[in-house]
């Protein structure tokens, strides 16, 4: 059977169960405390263990002039009943070899009483037993589908206690929390189980016969004393369960014995076994499995219990987070796998990795490119395919995901027919050996294939890191021109909910083609260079905006494209209307602290998140602006004027314009090629400089600052760029 299969199996059962589970789990651990209590008590004796019936009965019978049963309970308890000289009839717990009281015999609590029966019963008396078996035998059931999850994720039994690949809270302990507990919660299954099916006689359990004595002889003449009988002499105390004592010397009162196994029958005069019942297995079985199940004999295993009664509760509750987390990845493919250009394959088993791919996958279908994902395991011909990503997760020694255990049988099944580009980005935990040792060898299958040609070399992403994930966006953004977003937080796994956000004023009668602003009032947190995520069909169709913070309002400037949807959703709102949207952390494009010194380069609406940083400029560092537009139309000189009072108030040192359709066009490339010294003086002095706009104009302005550093400082523009002199956000 497939994972897959297991896995739905795991989660049915769970599902079928789980409020039964829970009222199990709750009251089990309520009734796990009650022997614990118990045994606290102090009514074992010392050295119990050795005595036997032939040093406790004579002595007992010397203190007490009339027994009538004597009985040892779970818990080593040694309780006597009888008569004392007044005709009163007594119970207590005693010493078994001097007689005296210990105590009265305890009586349980009426919560205890309560639990008891709502554990076994759930107030419905046999219809409810009926469904308390039927639950713990699906408890049983999902032990044994998880055993085989764990076997098949760890690729094998011998492996069962690998380290287990850390993705998120409830995947890791649900899986570690499982195997330390997996023999008790079997246990609990199992006796409950077994005692469902003897309850209810599925199991043949044949009743004890009763003792047919025959002809009994008078052995009055033959009378020894007690503790010279050889059966009381061989047994102990600690294996008998219940004396019952004879009425009178008479010879037809007898010595009744239950011992853990067997009854016995003895003549009072002699101790001769009259009689032998040995009880059927099933009954040995049967106390042992109430023993098991309750924890009634041992407070360590009594304790064991608890925990995995705790546990199934913990069980429940992750497992469902773990189910509804796979389950909140959507893959929305608009193209299918015969006509795709780009073909997004993922390796991934608690959804972590392929949220990562799901988010480029989304984003290439928002800028128009035919793209499709979908799991290893489902690689086939891809006619129209261009271009192949691989994202994938690694588990045990360098083995593969669940969803991608047949990759390498399926890439050598169906050779491509046309040449395709292919990048592989591996996801694990470098405190693991094996540190993306399945994406090393995908990356290595696809080398050994004439058809698949290499577009970028192995990425790695270390413990989830959305920042390193954005490293490898970069280079794939760069290289293919293709603007996707490069904020870490729109990649990591845990989205945050949607705010509203309300407009309080906008910019009318905006031409096509044209930019245009927009400003929010919001009681979200956020600085300038974060992004918006906007949602104009109300769905999972994000369009992202680089933002800038003048007070405490949000602003946003937007190109309008004639059939582009955000924008012109976000051109019809109207003063006082409202949005569901949310704020994205972009730390890494966040004014900087530390430099002195800060250029700031942006093109069309790039300029949006530098005007809202420049009114931040509280401690007024020299701060450059480099702009580049098309026209000088109104908005534009709207933000010269805003930007003239900003040099007034000292929160910007210069304004640099270039206009691209206007008399004698530039391009703000050409304005950073005419400050040359001016930016080999910034790079110098550990300044830093920052870029906002198109991927275009990006790499345009990289090439020129690349010039510059070879020609002023004899060095590449790589050495300051690692020391994090460079900050873009370009799309």
């Amino acid at each position: 059977m497939t994972l897959s299969i297991w896995r739905l199996s795991h989660l049915a059962l769970a599902l079928v169960s789980c409020l039964f589970l829970m009222m199990a789990s709750a009251t089990g651990v309520i009734l796990a405390w009650d022997p614990i209590q118990e045994k606290s008590q102090p009514y074992k004796v010392d050295g119990f263990d050795e005595i036997t019936i032939a040093a406790s009965i004579p002595e007992l019978q010397k203190q007490y002039s009339e027994i009538i049963e004597l009985s040892v309970d779970k818990n080593q308890f040694v309780t006597l009943k009888g008569f004392d000289e007044d005709g009163n009839d007594f119970e207590h717990y005693i010493h078994p070899i001097s007689g005296e009281i210990l105590g009265k015999p305890i009586v349980k609590s009426e919560i205890i009483q309560w639990t008891t029966a709502l554990h076994r019963s759930l107030f419905l008396k046999e219809t409810g037993r009926f469904l308390v078996g039927i639950v713990s035998f699906l408890l049983m059931l999902i032990v044994i589908s998880g055993t085989i999850l764990i076997i098949k994720r760890q690729h094998g039994i011998l492996k069962f206690f690998d380290k287990i690949n850390k993705e998120y809270f409830a995947q890791y302990f649900h899986v570690i929390a499982g195997r330390l507990l997996l023999l008790p919660i079997f246990i609990v299954a199992i006796t409950g189980t077994y005692l469902f099916m003897i309850r209810f006689e599925w199991i043949p359990n044949p009743e004890i016969p009763a003792a047919e004595m025959g002809e009994i002889m008078d052995r009055t003449d033959q009378k020894i004393p007690k503790n010279e009988f050889e059966i009381f002499q061989l047994t102990k105390l600690s294996e008998v369960e219940k004396i019952e004592f004879p009425f009178m010397e008479d010879p037809e009162e007898f010595f009744k014995i239950k011992l853990k196994d067997r009854e016995l029958i003895l003549d009072q005069f002699t101790g001769e076994i009259l009689h032998e019942t040995h009880y059927p297995k099933t009954k040995v079985w049967e106390t042992l499995s109430l023993d098991l199940h309750t924890g009634r004999t041992n407070s360590i295993w009594a304790v064991v219990l608890g925990i995995a009664s705790l546990n199934i509760l913990f069980f429940i509750y992750s497992g469902f987070v773990i189910a509804l987390k796979r389950k909140s990845i959507k893959i929305k493919n608009k193209f299918n796998a015969k006509n795709a250009e780009f073909i997004l394959l993922f390796g991934s088993e608690g959804g972590t990795t392929l949220n990562f791919a799901n988010q480029v996958h989304k984003q290439l279908l928002e800028n128009g490119h035919s793209s499709f994902l979908t799991e290893l395991n489902q690689y086939k011909s891809y006619p129209k395919a261009k271009q192949i990503m691989v994202f994938t997760s690694t588990y045990g020694q360098g083995d593969a995901p669940s969803n991608a255990s047949k990759f390498r049988k399926l890439l050598n099944k169906y050779p491509q027919k046309q040449q395709i580009k292919f990048s592989v980005i591996g996801f694990g935990s470098k405190s693991y050996k094996h540190f993306c040792g399945y994406a090393e060898k995908v990356d290595n299958w696809f080398e050994g294939h004439s058809w698949s040609i290499r577009h970028l070399d192995l990425m790695t992403v270390n413990d989830k890191s959305p920042n390193e994930f954005v490293e490898w966006i970069k280079i794939w953004s760069a290289k293919n021109q293709i603007a996707l977003a490069n904020a870490p937080s729109l990649y990591a796994s845990k989205l945050p909910k949607l705010k509203k956000l309300k407009v309080i004023s906008e910019q009318e009668n905006v031409k096509s083609g044209d930019s245009f602003s927009l400003l929010f009032k919001t009681k979200e947190k956020f600085k300038s260079g974060d992004l918006l995520a906007v949602y104009p069909d109300n769905d999972h169709r994000e369009r992202f905006y680089s933002i800038g913070k003048f007070g405490k309002d949000l602003k946003l400037i937007v190109k309008l494209h004639e059939l582009g949807l955000g924008s012109n959703y976000l051109h019809d709102l109207k003063n006082n209307e409202s949005i569901q949207a949310r704020i994205i952390k972009n730390t890494h494009f966040h004014f900087p602290k530390k430099a002195k010194k800060i250029a700031l380069i942006a093109n069309g609406t790039g300029i949006a998140p530098f005007l809202g940083m420049i009114d931040e400029n509280s401690k007024k560092k020299e701060t450059h602006l480099y702009a580049g537009f098309r026209f000088h139309n109104d908005l534009v000189r709207s933000y010269e004027k805003s930007m003239q009072k900003q040099i007034e108030n000292h929160k910007l040192t210069s304004l640099n314009l270039a206009f691209s359709r206007e008399e004698n066009p530039a391009y703000v490339m050409d304005l950073v090629r005419r400050d040359a010294d001016f930016f080999a003086e910034l790079l110098e002095k550990k300044g830093v400089i920052m870029i906002c706009g198109s991927l275009a104009m990006q790499r345009d302005v990289e090439s020129v600052l690349e010039e510059i550093c070879q020609e002023k400082l004899n060095r590449s523009f790589e050495i300051f760029k690692r020391k994090g002199q460079l900050k873009t956000d370009c799309y």
